[in-house]
């Protein structure tokens, strides 16, 4: 994959809530973290590390969440891209892919993600009914982001290849437990996505994976493992803020990546302009004129 100039900057992966709206469950325990967030909150943090753009992500499993989030990037200049939550398992998706499309900041939906890594089932990706839903995603041309550990892996690998005409992009490197050190299975299982040009891979969510007081050190074996299975050109920066707040603040979360990628002289021009902005706009047809560039 080549890209051209200008180069933008894209943080591939947000969130934004108000728990006195709504009830966020995962959110038990994370009281650091229970309180509203807004762009208007993001929006120094993107300048001052010079971000152009986001892709704001689903939290809940709330269809509203998902026309929420739409309209408000309709009004959010640097919300460039939405991946909301839909039911995969209902046989309205088709419809209600459509309704979302039809809203308020309708353009703006990219993709669709479920948090899978919170289903009993490890296998709830094999489901009839949710890939009845997937091969709906593929033919609306949306990305699927999968939200998984590695318990989970063995699915999401498996319909990776099943649905080669569906885009997938791995959430925070699927999860690897980096606290304990510990790399496999999860590098022998991500090794499997090689291959399989249909995936990409968002760096990010490792802070909150890693000890207490974590280094760059302790990211290395894990970046770098995804650094050889996907190259440059299908691996994508994303913060996970504010989720990243519980380990890291947004300017070191930035530093973090950037320092790792360095560290393992990879971090060419090219690379850095994949990495951090070029590959989220190609894999979620991104609409960079908002911009003003």
């Amino acid at each position: 994959m080549s890209f051209e100039q200008p180069v933008y900057r894209i943080d591939s992966h947000h969130h934004v809530w108000d728990p006195a709206r709504r009830e966020y469950p995962w959110m038990e325990g994370l009281d650091a973290i229970r309180k509203p967030f807004t762009p208007d909150d993001l929006r120094p943090l993107l300048e001052a590390n010079h971000i152009d753009g986001t892709v704001l992500v689903q939290t809940v499993s709330d269809l509203d969440e998902t026309r929420e989030f739409l309209a408000l990037a309709s009004t959010t200049p640097f919300i460039l891209g939405v991946v909301g939550w839909a039911d995969l398992q209902t046989l309205d998706l088709a419809a209600d892919i459509e309704a979302l499309r039809e809203g308020e900041g309708g353009n703006h939906l990219v993709g669709i993600r479920h948090q899978v890594h919170d289903e009993e089932d490890p296998d709830w990706l094999l489901r009839e009914e949710v890939q009845r839903g997937l091969e709906a995603l593929a033919e609306a041309g949306l990305v699927y982001d999968l939200l998984v550990r590695p318990r989970e892996l063995p699915a999401a690998i498996t319909v990776a290849r099943d649905f080669p005409h569906l885009r997938f992009v791995v959430d925070h490197i699927a999860k690897p437990p980096i606290a304990s050190g510990e790399i496999e299975p999860w590098a022998e299982l991500m090794h499997e996505f090689a291959g399989l040009d249909n995936v990409a891979c968002k760096v990010s969510g490792m802070v909150t994976e890693a000890s207490a007081d974590w280094t760059v050190d302790e990211l290395l074996p894990y970046v770098r493992t995804v650094v050889e299975i996907f190259g440059h050109d299908r691996l994508m920066f994303g913060s996970d803020w504010p989720v990243c707040l519980l380990a890291a603040s947004y300017d070191q979360v930035v530093s973090a990546a950037r320092e790792a990628l360095e560290r393992l002289d990879v971090l060419s021009p090219e690379a850095e302009r994949a990495i951090f902005g070029a590959t989220a706009i190609h894999w979620y047809g991104l609409d960079v004129e908002p911009l003003g560039r």
